[in-house]
């Protein structure tokens, strides 16, 4: 699929499995950390909204007011942050890495610092987001 082209309606239909989408305040912003920190791919960047690609799974990024008609639009925090209880786990990138890049986005937090979870088999850290979304860089840990 090409997602810099193919018709909303088409893309939709195309989609299977589980996919994310986050809403956010500033879609170019939360895109432009994804793509900094984590090396995600964006597509069809807009004010309001963007496609974004980790290793072939698909988030979708949407601005608050393109869901002012869906029923999630009334739970939004007014300001804050977003996703509480939500783990965005971003296998197979560097968590050492990205919380040095994280450190470029001055609306990012490095929740918890790199380290190894044996009991997970990684090494992992907790970045929150722009918006406020825990997103969780591993590696495997070697053997």
């Amino acid at each position: 699929m090409d997602y810099d082209t193919v018709p909303a309606a088409e893309f939709g239909a195309g989609l299977t499995g589980i996919t994310l989408n986050l809403l956010t305040r500033d879609v170019r912003g939360e895109a432009a950390f994804l793509a900094g920190v984590f090396g995600c791919a964006i597509h069809r960047l807009s004010d309001d909204y963007a496609i974004v690609l980790h290793d072939g799974v698909v988030m979708q990024l949407h601005s608050d007011r393109t869901f002012a008609a869906h029923p999630l639009y009334g739970l939004l925090p007014e300001a804050g942050p977003r996703g509480a209880g939500l783990e965005n786990r971003l296998h197979g990138v560097d968590p050492d890495a990205a919380c040095t890049r994280a450190q470029d986005f001055a609306d990012a937090v490095v929740l918890a610092a790199p380290q190894d979870k044996a009991g997970h088999g990684l090494r992992e850290a907790v970045i929150l987001s722009p918006s406020g979304y825990a997103f969780v860089p591993s590696l495997p840990l070697s053997r």
